[in-house]
């Protein structure tokens, strides 16, 4: 079934309601016809007339929850007390915090992490400042960077509003790959001001992951932070993306029987995210690709006042291919969709190659719904987690950075990034492998260990590492 895919979500009634006006039944009908499940019932004061109960709904699509609460209120005998969202209450206070490493007991604890001790350790440092990697937290702290320009599909919305964005990959870092990691949302968009704080703040930090900046100024921060900085600069919309759809790729084209060399990719959404992951299947040997945006097909010979759309003109399409989607896509063998919601249609799935690949990753709304496309695909992945086959990010930033980290890598190079990509898909067995299993859970803890391993081993084919961490 076609249409607007939304998030799904969980939500508590708190409900006063009157006993002889209505029945719980006619409640759970209302919820259950609002499109909700009721999961919980807990009675939170019970009078001799009325009742109070917390009431927990799981909701398929949030954009439906306005709606029931409307209803519910609606009906005679019941009063909407309070509504509480589950993921609004897992943010109160934010969700991470400092911890010390060992409790300050004694006078002689607080003079050995702090005052006259601490004094013999800054001298230490500051005769070699490469002791800061060993003496203190820069060995294993990552610095979370955003200007909240291009928030996962939200667009501008500012600093202040994707802090909750990267709290949460903070999280992850710590809980995935055991990766300190701390949020920074600055209060500038523009680039010179974003890489000079960047730059100020690096020494305390082993690595930095930009994040949510918008294309194309992201592209020019990124590159000047790698020169500039000689720790390593990763940022996860372009490169985490690229490194993912290549490893589900490598794993589909398992399935299909194809080999990368020759099969025909079209790229619908050229910013930031598909221009890397232009890059990354030409540096794993895939020549025909065709970037398509609103524009239609990007082609080589035409001007294009976007920079970094005129790089790619230069380095893609070599059959010069032109016109709207639906043109471009005849006879791909795979469509990557890092655009918007709809694009992609039932018609131009059918006027693909044998045995088509579709990745659809615009989030919340895929290209295509997953509905739509699976009689005539032969696999299909997203972005999301409530379908087979989701392409998260997840799976690349934490071992990528545990990786950089432990070998003390300078820069991440293609190579480390290719590698990361060849480890993801390796988890997922020959055994295992079928069109809706090409990617591993990003609970399984196999991909951390392999991403950091070949990641390091890459580090230092590509001479960036600074680190013996081999037998």
């Amino acid at each position: 079934m076609a249409g607007s895919i939304g998030g799904s979500t969980s939500i508590i009634l708190r409900l006063e309601m009157e006993k002889q006006a209505v029945s719980f039944g006619k409640i759970a009908t209302a919820i259950n016809e609002a499109g909700g499940d009721v999961i919980a019932i807990d009675v939170s004061q019970s009078g001799k007339t009325t009742t109070v109960r917390d009431i927990t709904v799981h909701m398929n699509d949030q954009s439906r929850t306005d709606a029931l609460v409307e209803k519910i209120g609606a009906l005679p005998g019941v009063k909407v007390i309070n509504v509480s969202d589950q993921t609004f209450l897992m943010h109160l206070g934010g969700k991470i915090e400092t911890t010390p490493k060992m409790p300050i007991k004694n006078r002689d604890d607080l003079s050995r992490v702090y005052t006259p001790g601490v004094a013999r350790v800054c001298m230490a440092i500051h005769e070699d400042p490469s002791k800061a990697f060993s003496l203190t937290i820069k060995r294993n702290t990552v610095a979370v960077v955003s200007d909240g320009s291009a928030v996962l599909g939200l667009g501008n919305i500012g600093p202040e509003a994707a802090m909750p964005v990267m709290e949460g990959k903070a999280m992850l870092f710590k809980q995935m790959a055991g990766v300190d990691a701390f949020p920074i949302c600055l209060d500038t968009q523009d680039t010179e001001e974003i890489i000079r704080t960047v730059k100020a703040l690096a020494p305390t930090f082993g690595g930095i992951n930009l994040e949510d900046i918008s294309s194309p100024r992201c592209f020019e921060i990124e590159e000047r932070l790698i020169e500039e900085l000689d720790i390593p600069v990763f940022h996860d919309d372009q490169h985490g993306t690229a490194v993912v759809i290549l490893a589900g790729l490598l794993n589909a084209l398992k399935i299909v029987k194809k080999q990368l060399e020759n099969i025909k990719v079209v790229v619908c959404g050229i910013g930031a995210a598909g221009i890397a992951c232009t890059k990354i299947l030409q540096a794993a040997n895939v020549t025909n690709i065709v970037g398509v945006d609103r524009e239609g097909a990007i082609v080589p010979g035409k001007d294009y006042a976007n920079p970094a759309w005129a790089w790619y003109a230069e380095h893609t399409n070599p059959n010069r291919e032109s016109g709207a989607l639906s043109n471009v896509i005849i006879g791909a063998d795979v469509f990557i969709g890092l655009s918007g919601p709809g694009v992609l249609k039932v018609p131009d799935v059918r006027s693909m190659a044998r045995d088509p690949i579709v990745f659809a990753m615009a989030n919340p709304t895929p290209e295509i719904a997953p509905e739509d496309a699976e009689p005539y695909v032969r696999v299909m992945a997203t972005g999301r987690s409530d379908y087979p086959n989701q392409i998260n990010n997840v799976l690349c930033f934490p071992g990528i950075f545990r990786g950089v980290l432990d070998c003390r890598a300078s820069k991440i190079t293609e190579e480390m990034k290719l590698a990361a990509a060849k480890a993801i898909a390796s988890v997922v067995s020959d055994e295992e492998l079928n069109e809706s299993y090409i990617m591993p859970s990003v609970f399984n803890q196999n991909v951390v260990e392999k991403v950091k391993e070949a990641v390091i081993d890459a580090a230092y084919a590509s001479g960036v590492a600074r680190r013996h961490v081999r037998g």
